[in-house]
């Protein structure tokens, strides 16, 4: 591959497929044109921007192939210079969620490496499915074109063995398909703490950083040196924080209770942690957090209980990182809630003075939208920041890198 190659990034959420095309030019990639196709099925929107020029319209998608087949369409009606965008496009990148121990660096994608890819899929049920019916979409559509598959588990593969080990019978957990902590959101945490050192490189030789990537799933992870030391995701992408409909930590005798007494299928009992828990199953109303900060202003106990829940999960994380870490430099929020609900932020960051961070409440309301700031005061020890994430702009690097590799 070369400087001027045009990379098309997918990036597969589970009711959601986000895209941007890259132009490869520089350092840095350049966003040619952004957007999302959002709440897949019959209420699906697409929301994209070109050269300052922002869409909205409603589409017809209801699963992530179809919204992949939509963008592809839309590129190709879409000209500079009287060529279609598509017919730029040298190269793709997808985010693939679960690697497994087999996956834990960007690939080319083969037939072969998807069938390695299809085996895994149980394991992010929510997530792999759709990324790979987005490529294989993609191969249908442009069949020549070299695409990269990148993994969130990567980043987290040389977590210290006794983080990733869960206290099972040794029996259960080796295999083919090992049980242990994989981590999960890998790309925005990286991104995190990569732009992180960026904007301070004094900090980078000795940085400890806790990041916590709160959107529709959330995770936090602890990091020394750019190197994760823990996070809060596991075996899959349930296990940790309180999310938007997954529980995040459940006492497993709870699973156990529900099943034994034959209240839930297996079947049933994933259905209702992936899709029904979490913030939705504690207010029983929402699982956007905007809605939720809405209704709790007109005194709704479900959405107060769920928000509370969610920031107290979090500090608590928080604290447990703090001495994983021996203290922190820096704390960064990214992600929907983590870059767009400043009270959530401050929520989480309350009465944190003991260990050194102090809120700029100013600073943290006055955030805009994608925008980087401090949102800790000048002299607090600990400080805090809001960093929004571009894992697309990593998927590109990642996919540019992996493809110059496999052609050479």
């Amino acid at each position: 591959m070369n400087s001027n190659d045009n990379i098309l990034v997918f990036n597969s959420g589970s009711s959601s497929l986000k895209f941007q095309l890259f132009e490869m030019n520089a350092t840095i990639p350049a966003s040619r044109v952004r957007g999302v196709v959002r709440n897949l099925g019959d209420d699906a929107i697409c929301e994209w921007a070109y050269r300052g020029k922002r869409e909205h319209t409603s589409v017809s998608a209801y699963d992530h192939g179809t919204a992949a087949r939509y963008v592809l369409e839309l590129l190709e009606h879409i000209t500079d210079a009287g060529q279609s965008l598509l017919h730029t496009i040298t190269a793709m990148g997808h985010r693939i969620v679960h690697g497994g121990d087999t996956f834990t660096a960007p690939i080319l994608l083969t037939s072969r490496a998807l069938t390695a890819l299809d085996a895994l899929s149980p394991l992010a049920p929510l997530h792999n499915p759709p990324a790979l019916a987005v490529v294989r979409a993609c191969q249908e559509h442009l069949p020549d074109i070299p695409m990269a598959a990148v993994f969130d588990t990567a980043f987290f593969h040389e977590l210290p063995d006794y983080v990733r080990a869960y206290a099972l019978p040794a029996e259960w957990i080796e295999g083919s398909r090992p049980i242990r902590r994989y981590g999960f959101h890998g790309l925005a945490h990286r991104y995190m703490v990569e732009h992180f050192s960026t904007i301070h490189p004094t900090n980078t030789p000795s940085s400890r950083l806790i990041t916590l990537q709160l959107g529709h799933g959330c995770s936090v992870a602890a990091l020394r040196d750019g190197h994760p030391l823990e996070t809060s995701m596991g075996f899959t992408p349930l296990e940790g924080l309180i999310m938007a409909t997954r529980p995040g930590d459940v006492d497993i005798g709870v699973v156990l209770h529900l099943l034994e007494g034959g209240e839930v299928t297996a079947s049933e009992l994933s259905e209702g942690l992936n899709h029904r828990a979490g913030l939705l199953g504690l207010s029983g109303a929402s699982a956007d957090m905007k809605e939720l900060l809405a209704l709790e202003a007109r005194g709704h106990s479900g959405a107060h209980l769920a928000i509370e829940a969610f920031c107290h999960r979090a500090r608590k994380y928080l604290g447990a990182y703090l001495v994983v870490l021996g203290g922190a430099d820096a704390i960064l929020f990214g992600g929907g809630i983590g870059e767009h609900a400043p009270e959530i932020r401050a929520r989480i960051c309350a009465g944190l003075s003991w260990c050194g961070l102090e809120l700029d409440r100013q600073a943290n309301e006055a955030v805009a939208p994608d925008g980087e700031e401090r949102i800790s005061t000048a002299d607090s020890r600990l400080a805090a920041y809001v960093i929004p994430v571009n894992e697309e702009a990593l998927i590109a690097q990642d996919t540019r890198r992996c493809l110059s590799t496999a052609l050479v």
